[in-house]
Protein backbone atom coordinates (compact mmCIF):
# COMPACT_ATOMS: atom_id res chain seq x y z
CA UNK A 1 0.00 0.00 0.00
CA UNK A 2 1.45 3.43 -1.15
CA UNK A 3 1.97 6.24 1.80
CA UNK A 4 2.01 9.71 1.16
CA UNK A 5 5.55 10.56 2.75
CA UNK A 6 3.90 13.73 4.19
CA UNK A 7 1.87 11.73 6.05
CA UNK A 8 4.92 10.85 8.39
CA UNK A 9 5.74 14.37 8.61
CA UNK A 10 2.73 15.69 9.82
CA UNK A 11 2.46 13.31 12.61
CA UNK A 12 5.85 14.07 13.88
CA UNK A 13 5.07 17.67 13.37
CA UNK A 14 1.83 17.59 15.77
CA UNK A 15 3.44 15.44 18.10
CA UNK A 16 6.27 18.07 18.32
CA UNK A 17 3.92 21.00 18.15
CA UNK A 18 1.61 19.12 21.68
CA UNK A 19 4.97 17.99 23.40
CA UNK A 20 6.41 21.75 23.08
CA UNK A 21 3.22 23.40 24.37
CA UNK A 22 2.53 21.19 26.96
CA UNK A 23 5.99 21.77 28.34
CA UNK A 24 6.09 25.29 27.54
CA UNK A 25 3.18 25.81 29.86
CA UNK A 26 4.26 23.85 32.47
CA UNK A 27 7.42 26.22 32.60
CA UNK A 28 5.59 29.19 32.22
CA UNK A 29 3.66 27.72 35.59
CA UNK A 30 6.98 27.49 37.19
CA UNK A 31 7.34 31.31 36.46
CA UNK A 32 9.84 30.16 33.73
CA UNK A 33 9.75 31.03 30.17
CA UNK A 34 7.93 28.35 27.46
CA UNK A 35 11.38 28.59 25.40
CA UNK A 36 12.69 26.27 28.05
CA UNK A 37 9.80 23.89 28.72
CA UNK A 38 10.44 23.52 24.67
CA UNK A 39 13.89 22.47 24.93
CA UNK A 40 13.44 20.00 27.67
CA UNK A 41 10.40 18.47 25.36
CA UNK A 42 13.18 17.76 23.16
CA UNK A 43 15.73 16.57 25.33
CA UNK A 44 13.43 14.31 26.95
CA UNK A 45 11.87 13.00 23.03
CA UNK A 46 16.02 12.48 21.78
CA UNK A 47 17.04 10.31 25.15
CA UNK A 48 13.75 7.78 25.02
CA UNK A 49 16.23 5.71 23.44
CA UNK A 50 17.83 5.31 26.99
CA UNK A 51 14.92 3.47 28.29
CA UNK A 52 14.55 1.45 25.42
CA UNK A 53 12.04 3.68 23.12
CA UNK A 54 13.54 4.41 19.86
CA UNK A 55 10.41 5.17 17.64
CA UNK A 56 11.23 9.01 17.75
CA UNK A 57 14.93 8.93 16.64
CA UNK A 58 14.04 9.13 13.18
CA UNK A 59 12.42 13.07 14.16
CA UNK A 60 15.96 14.03 14.74
CA UNK A 61 17.72 13.06 11.48
CA UNK A 62 14.56 13.70 9.03
CA UNK A 63 15.73 16.35 7.18
CA UNK A 64 12.03 18.40 6.08
CA UNK A 65 11.80 18.15 9.82
CA UNK A 66 15.35 20.21 10.00
CA UNK A 67 13.93 22.58 7.65
CA UNK A 68 11.33 23.02 9.27
CA UNK A 69 13.21 23.75 12.10
CA UNK A 70 15.61 26.07 10.35
CA UNK A 71 12.54 28.41 8.58
CA UNK A 72 10.93 28.79 11.76
CA UNK A 73 13.96 30.44 13.27
CA UNK A 74 14.11 32.83 10.34
CA UNK A 75 10.65 33.84 11.22
CA UNK A 76 11.72 34.32 15.01
CA UNK A 77 14.30 36.29 14.61
CA UNK A 78 12.18 38.42 12.06
CA UNK A 79 9.60 38.77 14.81
CA UNK A 80 12.31 39.82 17.28
CA UNK A 81 13.64 42.31 15.17
CA UNK A 82 9.65 43.94 14.16
CA UNK A 83 9.72 43.92 18.31
CA UNK A 84 11.97 46.99 17.67
CA UNK A 85 13.01 49.66 15.33
CA UNK A 86 16.11 51.61 13.87
CA UNK A 87 14.94 54.64 15.48
CA UNK A 88 15.21 52.59 18.97
CA UNK A 89 18.14 51.65 18.17
CA UNK A 90 19.54 55.78 17.46
CA UNK A 91 17.41 56.63 20.59
CA UNK A 92 18.83 54.11 23.30
CA UNK A 93 21.75 56.56 24.48
CA UNK A 94 25.31 56.19 25.39
CA UNK A 95 24.79 53.67 28.67
CA UNK A 96 22.79 51.14 26.76
CA UNK A 97 25.79 51.18 24.20
CA UNK A 98 28.40 50.76 26.74
CA UNK A 99 26.41 48.34 28.73
CA UNK A 100 25.86 46.08 25.36
CA UNK A 101 29.34 46.24 24.60
CA UNK A 102 31.06 44.99 27.90
CA UNK A 103 28.03 42.41 27.87
CA UNK A 104 29.66 41.32 24.35
CA UNK A 105 33.25 41.83 24.88
CA UNK A 106 33.65 40.37 28.40
CA UNK A 107 31.72 37.27 28.50
CA UNK A 108 33.50 36.48 25.26
CA UNK A 109 36.88 36.80 26.47
CA UNK A 110 35.66 34.77 29.38
CA UNK A 111 34.34 32.01 27.36
CA UNK A 112 37.55 31.99 25.58
CA UNK A 113 39.35 31.27 28.07
CA UNK A 114 37.95 28.57 29.98
CA UNK A 115 37.56 26.76 26.74
CA UNK A 116 41.11 27.39 26.39
CA UNK A 117 41.49 25.91 29.78
CA UNK A 118 38.73 22.66 29.40
CA UNK A 119 39.78 22.14 26.21
CA UNK A 120 43.44 22.65 25.58
CA UNK A 121 43.89 20.73 22.41
CA UNK A 122 40.97 21.79 20.52
CA UNK A 123 41.67 24.97 18.01
CA UNK A 124 41.09 28.69 17.85
CA UNK A 125 37.79 28.01 16.52
CA UNK A 126 36.47 26.40 18.86
CA UNK A 127 38.05 29.03 21.60
CA UNK A 128 36.21 31.55 19.40
CA UNK A 129 32.94 30.16 19.00
CA UNK A 130 32.35 28.89 22.11
CA UNK A 131 33.09 32.83 23.43
CA UNK A 132 30.90 34.25 21.10
CA UNK A 133 28.23 31.43 22.48
CA UNK A 134 28.31 33.88 25.84
CA UNK A 135 27.87 36.91 23.71
CA UNK A 136 24.14 36.25 23.56
CA UNK A 137 21.47 38.29 25.73
CA UNK A 138 17.62 37.14 25.68
CA UNK A 139 15.85 39.60 27.59
CA UNK A 140 12.61 38.23 27.40
CA UNK A 141 12.24 36.71 30.94
CA UNK A 142 13.73 39.84 32.53
CA UNK A 143 11.37 42.00 30.89
CA UNK A 144 8.70 39.96 32.03
CA UNK A 145 10.15 40.01 35.73
CA UNK A 146 10.37 43.90 35.26
CA UNK A 147 6.82 43.89 34.57
CA UNK A 148 5.72 42.17 37.53
CA UNK A 149 7.15 44.01 40.25
CA UNK A 150 5.78 47.39 38.64
CA UNK A 151 9.73 48.30 37.69
CA UNK A 152 9.28 48.37 33.45
CA UNK A 153 9.44 52.12 33.04
CA UNK A 154 12.34 52.54 35.53
CA UNK A 155 15.51 53.55 34.00
CA UNK A 156 17.18 50.43 34.99
CA UNK A 157 14.58 48.72 32.72
CA UNK A 158 15.13 51.54 29.80
CA UNK A 159 18.91 50.54 30.03
CA UNK A 160 18.75 46.86 29.95
CA UNK A 161 15.90 46.86 27.07
CA UNK A 162 17.78 48.86 24.94
CA UNK A 163 21.01 47.36 25.52
CA UNK A 164 19.09 44.12 24.26
CA UNK A 165 18.74 45.70 21.11
CA UNK A 166 22.35 46.61 20.61
CA UNK A 167 23.10 43.17 21.91
CA UNK A 168 21.34 41.11 18.93
CA UNK A 169 22.86 43.42 16.56
CA UNK A 170 26.26 42.89 18.38
CA UNK A 171 25.60 39.23 18.68
CA UNK A 172 24.46 38.81 15.33
CA UNK A 173 27.43 40.70 13.74
CA UNK A 174 29.74 38.03 15.85
CA UNK A 175 27.95 35.20 14.74
CA UNK A 176 28.52 36.51 11.38
CA UNK A 177 32.49 36.58 12.11
CA UNK A 178 33.01 33.43 13.80
CA UNK A 179 31.43 31.86 10.37
CA UNK A 180 33.25 33.79 7.80
CA UNK A 181 36.15 32.75 9.55
CA UNK A 182 35.64 29.30 9.78
CA UNK A 183 34.66 29.51 5.72
CA UNK A 184 38.16 31.22 5.47
CA UNK A 185 39.73 28.31 7.44
CA UNK A 186 37.82 25.95 5.26
CA UNK A 187 39.30 27.51 2.20
CA UNK A 188 42.70 27.08 3.78
CA UNK A 189 42.77 31.00 4.66
CA UNK A 190 45.41 31.67 7.56
CA UNK A 191 43.19 33.51 10.46
CA UNK A 192 44.72 37.10 10.56
CA UNK A 193 43.36 40.42 11.94
CA UNK A 194 43.08 41.66 8.34
CA UNK A 195 40.71 38.58 7.42
CA UNK A 196 38.71 39.03 10.66
CA UNK A 197 38.77 43.20 9.84
CA UNK A 198 37.12 41.92 6.49
CA UNK A 199 34.56 39.67 8.06
CA UNK A 200 33.47 42.60 10.00
CA UNK A 201 33.56 44.97 7.56
CA UNK A 202 31.17 42.96 5.63
CA UNK A 203 28.73 42.49 8.05
CA UNK A 204 28.67 45.35 9.66
CA UNK A 205 28.45 46.77 5.78
CA UNK A 206 25.35 44.42 5.23
CA UNK A 207 23.33 45.27 8.19
CA UNK A 208 24.07 49.35 7.68
CA UNK A 209 23.39 48.91 3.64
CA UNK A 210 20.16 46.83 4.42
CA UNK A 211 19.05 48.94 7.26
CA UNK A 212 19.61 52.09 5.23
CA UNK A 213 18.35 50.86 1.75
CA UNK A 214 15.87 48.82 3.50
CA UNK A 215 14.13 51.83 5.42
CA UNK A 216 14.69 53.87 2.32
CA UNK A 217 12.27 51.28 -0.16
CA UNK A 218 10.12 49.86 2.65
CA UNK A 219 7.77 52.66 2.62
CA UNK A 220 7.27 52.93 -1.07
CA UNK A 221 7.17 48.82 -1.40
CA UNK A 222 4.23 48.69 0.68
CA UNK A 223 2.18 51.77 -0.23
CA UNK A 224 2.44 50.20 -4.02
CA UNK A 225 1.24 46.59 -2.22
CA UNK A 226 -1.52 48.52 -0.49
CA UNK A 227 -3.24 49.25 -3.70
CA UNK A 228 -3.66 45.27 -4.26
CA UNK A 229 -7.49 44.84 -2.38
CA UNK A 230 -6.93 41.09 -2.34
CA UNK A 231 -6.19 39.09 1.60
CA UNK A 232 -2.96 38.88 2.92
CA UNK A 233 -0.70 41.06 1.41
CA UNK A 234 0.89 42.14 3.91
CA UNK A 235 1.91 39.13 5.18
CA UNK A 236 3.29 38.10 1.75
CA UNK A 237 5.28 41.25 0.88
CA UNK A 238 6.26 40.76 4.97
CA UNK A 239 7.71 37.86 4.14
CA UNK A 240 8.94 38.49 1.10
CA UNK A 241 11.40 40.96 1.64
CA UNK A 242 12.33 38.85 4.72
CA UNK A 243 13.41 35.92 2.65
CA UNK A 244 14.89 38.07 0.14
CA UNK A 245 17.13 39.56 2.53
CA UNK A 246 17.52 36.19 4.05
CA UNK A 247 19.15 34.84 0.63
CA UNK A 248 21.25 37.98 0.81
CA UNK A 249 22.86 37.69 4.00
CA UNK A 250 23.68 33.85 2.66
CA UNK A 251 24.83 35.08 -0.53
CA UNK A 252 27.28 37.20 1.06
CA UNK A 253 28.89 34.78 3.67
CA UNK A 254 26.43 35.87 6.40
CA UNK A 255 24.10 33.52 8.57
CA UNK A 256 20.23 33.94 7.41
CA UNK A 257 18.82 35.03 10.35
CA UNK A 258 21.20 38.12 10.21
CA UNK A 259 19.13 38.77 6.79
CA UNK A 260 15.78 38.32 8.58
CA UNK A 261 16.47 40.41 12.03
CA UNK A 262 17.55 43.36 10.01
CA UNK A 263 13.89 42.81 7.68
CA UNK A 264 12.26 43.36 11.44
CA UNK A 265 13.81 45.92 12.38
CA UNK A 266 13.64 48.06 9.40
CA UNK A 267 9.90 47.49 8.91
CA UNK A 268 7.91 49.97 11.18
CA UNK A 269 4.53 50.10 11.74
CA UNK A 270 3.95 54.10 9.43
CA UNK A 271 5.58 52.24 6.79
CA UNK A 272 2.05 49.89 6.40
CA UNK A 273 -0.24 52.33 7.91
CA UNK A 274 -2.30 51.77 4.61
CA UNK A 275 -3.29 48.34 5.23
CA UNK A 276 -4.21 48.67 8.81
CA UNK A 277 -6.35 51.72 8.15
CA UNK A 278 -8.29 49.37 6.18
CA UNK A 279 -8.97 46.79 8.86
CA UNK A 280 -6.11 44.59 8.61
CA UNK A 281 -4.14 43.45 11.66
CA UNK A 282 -0.76 44.63 12.57
CA UNK A 283 2.44 43.00 10.81
CA UNK A 284 3.23 41.81 14.19
CA UNK A 285 -0.17 39.99 14.99
CA UNK A 286 0.17 38.01 11.69
CA UNK A 287 3.13 36.89 11.91
CA UNK A 288 2.79 35.83 15.58
CA UNK A 289 0.64 32.25 14.30
CA UNK A 290 3.60 31.49 12.43
CA UNK A 291 6.23 31.67 14.92
CA UNK A 292 3.97 30.09 17.12
CA UNK A 293 4.17 27.04 15.02
CA UNK A 294 7.62 26.56 13.49
CA UNK A 295 9.85 28.18 16.27
CA UNK A 296 8.61 25.80 18.94
CA UNK A 297 10.09 22.79 16.28
CA UNK A 298 13.62 24.41 16.41
CA UNK A 299 13.68 24.67 19.83
CA UNK A 300 12.47 20.53 20.16
CA UNK A 301 14.98 19.97 17.77
CA UNK A 302 17.92 21.53 19.69
CA UNK A 303 16.81 19.60 22.64
CA UNK A 304 17.08 16.23 20.54
CA UNK A 305 20.79 16.81 19.88
CA UNK A 306 21.68 17.13 23.51
CA UNK A 307 22.97 13.43 24.41
CA UNK A 308 21.99 13.20 28.12
CA UNK A 309 24.87 10.27 28.59
CA UNK A 310 27.06 12.85 28.11
CA UNK A 311 26.66 14.63 31.30
CA UNK A 312 28.07 11.68 33.47
CA UNK A 313 31.49 13.02 31.82
CA UNK A 314 33.41 14.82 34.88
CA UNK A 315 34.92 16.90 31.63
CA UNK A 316 31.31 18.08 30.34
CA UNK A 317 30.24 19.25 33.67
CA UNK A 318 33.07 21.11 34.70
CA UNK A 319 32.99 22.74 31.55
CA UNK A 320 28.99 23.72 31.68
CA UNK A 321 29.84 24.85 35.23
CA UNK A 322 33.13 26.99 34.56
CA UNK A 323 30.89 28.32 31.15
CA UNK A 324 28.06 29.19 33.50
CA UNK A 325 29.99 30.99 36.05
CA UNK A 326 31.70 33.00 32.40
CA UNK A 327 28.34 33.69 32.02
CA UNK A 328 27.53 35.07 35.06
CA UNK A 329 30.38 37.19 35.34
CA UNK A 330 30.73 38.41 32.44
CA UNK A 331 27.58 40.05 32.39
CA UNK A 332 27.50 41.21 35.71
CA UNK A 333 30.67 43.49 34.21
CA UNK A 334 27.71 45.04 32.41
CA UNK A 335 26.94 47.09 35.66
CA UNK A 336 30.24 49.47 35.74
CA UNK A 337 28.61 51.65 32.83
CA UNK A 338 25.06 51.97 33.66
CA UNK A 339 25.59 55.55 35.30
CA UNK A 340 25.03 57.12 38.44
CA UNK A 341 21.13 57.01 40.28
CA UNK A 342 21.09 53.55 38.72
CA UNK A 343 20.60 50.16 40.75
CA UNK A 344 23.91 48.62 38.27
CA UNK A 345 23.46 45.35 39.89
CA UNK A 346 20.01 45.04 38.41
CA UNK A 347 21.30 46.42 34.73
CA UNK A 348 23.81 43.24 35.26
CA UNK A 349 21.41 40.74 36.41
CA UNK A 350 19.09 41.71 33.56
CA UNK A 351 21.38 41.01 30.93
CA UNK A 352 22.15 37.47 32.44
CA UNK A 353 20.13 35.11 30.64
CA UNK A 354 20.66 33.82 27.31
CA UNK A 355 17.47 32.00 26.28
CA UNK A 356 16.35 31.07 22.44
CA UNK A 357 19.19 33.59 21.43
CA UNK A 358 22.42 30.97 23.09
CA UNK A 359 20.85 27.83 21.55
CA UNK A 360 20.51 30.07 18.12
CA UNK A 361 24.31 30.42 18.32
CA UNK A 362 24.67 26.88 19.70
CA UNK A 363 22.90 24.97 16.64
CA UNK A 364 25.04 27.42 14.57
CA UNK A 365 27.99 25.79 16.27
CA UNK A 366 26.42 22.17 15.01
CA UNK A 367 26.23 23.51 11.50
CA UNK A 368 29.36 24.88 11.15
CA UNK A 369 32.31 21.91 10.07
CA UNK A 370 36.08 22.82 9.83
CA UNK A 371 38.42 20.03 7.54
CA UNK A 372 35.11 18.05 7.56
CA UNK A 373 34.80 17.90 11.12
CA UNK A 374 31.59 19.71 13.46
CA UNK A 375 33.00 22.57 15.18
CA UNK A 376 30.94 22.03 18.12
CA UNK A 377 31.07 18.27 19.39
CA UNK A 378 28.05 16.92 21.20
CA UNK A 379 29.84 16.96 24.61
CA UNK A 380 30.06 20.86 24.36
CA UNK A 381 27.04 21.23 22.32
CA UNK A 382 25.35 19.81 25.83
CA UNK A 383 27.71 22.34 28.20
CA UNK A 384 26.41 25.03 25.83
CA UNK A 385 22.40 23.84 26.50
CA UNK A 386 23.11 23.66 29.94
CA UNK A 387 24.65 26.82 30.24
CA UNK A 388 21.45 28.53 28.45
CA UNK A 389 19.24 26.28 31.14
CA UNK A 390 21.19 27.47 34.07
CA UNK A 391 21.26 31.60 33.27
CA UNK A 392 17.58 31.71 31.88
CA UNK A 393 16.32 29.84 35.14
CA UNK A 394 18.77 32.05 37.97
CA UNK A 395 17.73 34.89 36.53
CA UNK A 396 13.96 35.78 37.63
CA UNK A 397 14.84 34.89 41.31
CA UNK A 398 17.92 36.96 41.39
CA UNK A 399 16.48 39.91 39.70
CA UNK A 400 13.53 39.82 42.49
CA UNK A 401 16.59 39.99 44.97
CA UNK A 402 18.36 43.35 43.66
CA UNK A 403 15.05 45.01 42.60
CA UNK A 404 12.80 44.15 45.69
CA UNK A 405 8.85 44.19 45.01
CA UNK A 406 8.87 47.75 45.34
CA UNK A 407 6.39 49.66 43.35
CA UNK A 408 7.27 52.57 40.64
CA UNK A 409 8.43 55.52 42.60
CA UNK A 410 6.54 58.55 42.06
CA UNK A 411 10.01 59.55 39.73
CA UNK A 412 9.31 56.67 37.91
CA UNK A 413 5.70 57.48 37.07
CA UNK A 414 6.36 60.73 36.12
CA UNK A 415 8.66 59.48 33.29
CA UNK A 416 5.93 57.12 32.29
CA UNK A 417 3.82 59.20 31.70
CA UNK A 418 5.72 61.96 29.94
CA UNK A 419 6.75 58.69 27.52
CA UNK A 420 3.28 58.02 26.58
Amino acid sequence: MHHDPIAQVVVWFALVLVGAKLMGALAQALKQPPVLGELLFGVLLGNLDLVGVTGFEPIRHDPTMQMLARLGIIILLFEVGLESTVSQMLRVGVASFLVAAIGVVTPFALGWAVSALVLPGASVYVHAFIGATLTATSVGITARVLQDLGRSQSREARIILGAAVIDDVLGLVVLAVMGGIVAAANAGTTLSPLAIAAVVGKATGFLVGALVVGVLISRRLFKLASRLQTSGVLLSVALAFCFLLSYLADLVGLAPIVGAFATGLILEDVHYQDFVKRGEHELEELVKPLSTALAPLFFVMMGMNTDLTVFASVKVLKLAGLLVAAAVVGKLACALPAGRGTNRIAVAVGMIPRGEVGLVFANQGLQLTVAGARLIDQDTFAAVVLMVIVTTFVTPPLLRVVLGKATPSSDEAATALSAS
